[in-house]
């Protein structure tokens, strides 16, 4: 005996089913605000009781729109990459995605190249995504932001600058603080001479995170010592560089670095001198990335909460794209950060 298929439950099914209208279907599966929790609720249990699946395409075709977003990262062919750093934030930015219907492009862009103004100027133009998720050093950028705005391109930058903040809405940890924090912690356990690894010149983050360690010297009466600080670019090698002019005869006890690869390379090189580590000399990162946790040993350092950045980015740029640039609001949202102490860093056995 033929059976006959069985018919797919549609939006009017689970209306039925919920006793409620088609359109309070609809928000209900778009998260809309709005609707009552219990009414939420009763319509969430009609779509799994019904075995309910939303047709994306054909919801996206009817709303004219791409229901895609995309992060921008940079890409430099002549330098080593991030080793988390952007892999993190992809992943939040899918969780983000996920929650709300919509779906993820990475594009990665030379900003050597007329600051990526162009390549990301085609990405607009291509009708390929609704709107971006900016990062450093993209993210920094007053003229681009500023441009992307006036195109009514929706935009969410992370780790912002003080300009760009005033323009657009902006998500990251509070950079200075964190760098202040990590330095007040390394002068509550004895250090006096402290070198530092710098991140990219320009980079705002970066030179929070450097303001930061620089205010909480000052504040013990200590002047930065310009022959202790290094400028690196975030990357391993630049770490072990960075290290190895530091500790060529400043004296110091512990060196701060403004990322975690930066660190692993900083720790290398004081291996290879046969330093004891942190009984001869601590290292500390920036980031709380999974390498700071596999290194030996392991890194103190600063959590920063990557993953949840990118997810909250995403979030706000989807409501950026479907509320409006009012209700996503011109401001900076902190995530909370925190120290993580591990084994790298420890009281001073010696003063420089």
């Amino acid at each position: 005996m033929d059976i006959a298929p069985k018919r797919k439950p549609t939006i009017d099914d689970v209306a039925a089913l919920s006793r409620v209208a088609r359109v309070t279907v609809s928000r209900v599966i778009n998260g809309e605000p709005g609707v009552r929790a219990a009414t939420r609720q009763r319509v969430l249990d009609a779509i799994a009781q019904l075995g309910y699946k939303v047709n994306v395409q054909a919801r996206n075709l009817a709303a004219g729109n791409s229901r895609q977003i995309m992060l921008v990262h940079e890409s430099d062919v002549d330098a080593e990459p991030n080793s988390y750093y952007f892999s993190g934030l992809e992943l939040g930015a899918l969780t983000g995605c996920a929650r709300h219907g919509y779906q993820l492009a990475v594009q990665a862009i030379d900003p050597h190249k007329d600051g990526g103004r162009r390549q990301i100027q085609e990405q607009i133009d291509s009708g390929r995504c609704d709107g971006l998720i900016l990062t450093p050093p993209f993210s920094d950028r007053y003229d681009l932001v500023e441009a992307l705005i006036e195109l009514h391109c929706p935009v969410i930058c992370i780790a912002a600058g003080a300009a760009v903040r005033a323009i657009a809405a902006s998500i990251g940890i509070d950079d200075e603080r964190a760098g202040y924090d990590m330095a007040r912690h390394l002068l509550a356990l004895g250090h006096r001479r402290i070198g530092y690894i710098h991140g990219i010149e320009g980079h705002e983050s970066a030179e929070g995170r450097y303001a930061g360690f620089a205010r909480a010297l000052r504040e013990m009466g200590i002047s930065p010592d310009p022959e202790s600080v290094a400028r690196g670019n975030f990357t391993f090698r630049s770490g072990i560089d960075g290290a190895e002019h530091i500790l060529a005869g400043s004296g110091v006890t512990a060196i701060m670095c403004a990322n975690d690869d930066m660190a692993a390379g900083a720790l290398l090189t004081c291996h290879k001198r046969g330093l004891a580590i942190p009984g001869d000399v601590s290292v500390v990162g920036f980031d709380d990335t999974p390498v700071s946790d596999i290194v030996w040993p392991p890194l103190t350092t600063v959590h920063q909460p990557i993953k949840e950045v990118g997810r909250q980015a995403a979030i706000a740029l989807i409501k950026h794209i479907e509320v409006g640039a009012g209700a996503a609001g011109y401001r900076y949202d902190f995530i909370a950060h925190r120290i993580v102490e591990r084994q790298s860093a420890g009281p001073p056995s010696r003063q420089g």
